[in-house]
């Protein structure tokens, strides 16, 4: 677990930052050593995204994506309070996994087939079925494989720029 203070180090940014961060993205804020390491690196992977000059914007778009499907996929019925960072540490099937959330889907990203219908919650089901209310997990999903690929195109046209910055900052 960490601290605040841990976070600031890690990433190099200032505690004004992060609650920033925290505020925009709708993450809920600890005292003390509260902290997951799944949280750490849902920060860590926002910092290098904007790092690569990825927009703030597109970010937040994504994880309301993101964020839309796992519930469409009822992640959300595991009653931890941070059930949408909750995977950011693993690292095995990184083919199989969200961007930002890093939740394995089960099956390689892109593809245009989940596992639906998955409810661990323990509550009355809804008078209408998602779908017919107009919530889809596949068109939620499409949502996000374009705005991943957009994010994929902007952070390779960028990766060439870093590496030279990288390079030239060596040298001063």
């Amino acid at each position: 677990m960490h601290s605040l203070a841990d976070l600031t180090a890690d990433l190099n940014r200032p505690a004004v930052y992060l609650h920033g961060l925290q505020s925009r993205f709708d993450l809920p804020p600890f005292s003390g050593a509260g902290y997951s390491e799944a949280y750490l690196q849902f920060l860590r992977k926002l910092v290098y995204l904007r790092s690569l000059s990825i927009s703030e914007e597109t970010l937040r778009d994504l994880w309301r994506i993101e964020k839309k499907l796992l519930q469409l996929l009822h992640v959300d019925s595991t009653g931890s309070a941070t059930w949408f960072l909750d995977s950011c540490s693993a690292k095995d099937h990184s083919k199989r996994r969200l961007l930002l959330s890093n939740y394995d889907l089960g099956v390689e990203v892109p593809s245009q087939t989940l596992q639906l219908g998955l409810n661990f919650a323990d509550r009355l089901p809804e008078f209408f079925a998602g779908k017919e209310m107009g919530e889809d997990a596949l068109r939620v999903l499409n949502d996000y494989l374009k705005l991943k690929a957009r994010i994929r195109d902007d952070i390779e046209a960028e990766l060439p720029l870093v590496q030279a910055a990288v390079k030239w900052g060596g040298r001063v």
